[in-house]
């Protein structure tokens, strides 16, 4: 992987480090496709349960790369999307740990993601009205779906930062932390995530994520097929025995 992209592994973890410190860890072309490259490889990785992304240089991500945007490039992967997240976020749990400025297409790479984790001066926003642009990477659709309707009508439309402080007591992250810490604490929640059966996990995030569209008298019939089978899987018996014997379980993804 580029430079640029620096891929960590923590046991079951792994890290995605944008490090372009330079730009405030502006978002290219070529870096767009190298992280929706590095997804794609951890969805395949068995060893893999989850994934945190972050940013090198005391920010998490400063958006499109306007100068490279000057020349014609466009920061989008053609399947992923901007970032080569926002359009198809993976399968598996993804963090976003957050450091300094998410703003623009960063504040939309964070809200691809399951889980926010921000240092406590941490800042948000999307801020392209401010440019004649449109936060067109998911921003404009998920900010409503993650804080009351007109905060978020008001950041779409005014640009205003919110700060991490705020976006924490409006439920919009996770966990705040001191100022270089994002990381770590990011790390803690997702080994907490990675205890659990891998299975039953990705299966319930598809079931918060897609139920959000399903009719009401509808909703057990389309859980059903994607709930049932974690119930016959042999780690849905393992977790039964492990409880039983009081001991750890040993998840076998199956």
């Amino acid at each position: 992987m580029s430079e640029e992209l620096q891929i960590e592994p923590h046991g079951p973890v792994r890290v995605l480090r944008i490090s372009r410190p330079q730009a405030r860890n502006a978002m290219t072309g070529t870096l767009a496709r190298r992280i929706a490259a590095a997804i794609d490889a951890l969805e395949a990785d068995d060893t893999c349960r989850v994934a945190v992304i972050t940013g090198d240089g005391g920010h998490f991500c400063a958006g499109m790369d306007l100068k490279a945007f000057t020349q014609g490039e466009l920061p989008w992967d053609p399947v992923r999307g901007f970032g080569g997240l926002t359009e198809r976020p993976p399968a598996k749990p993804i963090i976003a740990a957050v450091e300094g400025y998410a703003v623009a297409g960063g504040f939309e790479l964070a809200l691809a993601c399951d889980l926010i984790v921000a240092a406590d001066n941490a800042q948000f926003g999307l801020p392209e009205v401010r440019r004649g642009l449109v936060a067109s990477a998911g921003g404009l659709m998920r900010l409503p779906r993650r804080l009351p309707y007109f905060l978020a009508m008001e950041m779409a439309l005014t640009g205003d930062l919110l700060s991490a402080e705020r976006a924490w007591s409006q439920g919009l992250v996770n966990r705040l932390a001191a100022p270089g810490e994002a990381l770590a604490q990011a790390l803690q929640l997702a080994a907490r995530i990675a205890e659990q059966a891998p299975l039953a996990v990705r299966a319930s995030k598809r079931i918060v994520i897609e139920s959000a569209t399903w009719p009401a008298d509808e909703m057990f019939a389309r859980q059903a097929p994607l709930a049932d089978p974690i119930g016959h899987s042999a780690d849905a018996l393992e977790g039964a025995r492990a409880f039983a014997e009081k001991r750890a379980p040993v998840w076998r993804g199956r």
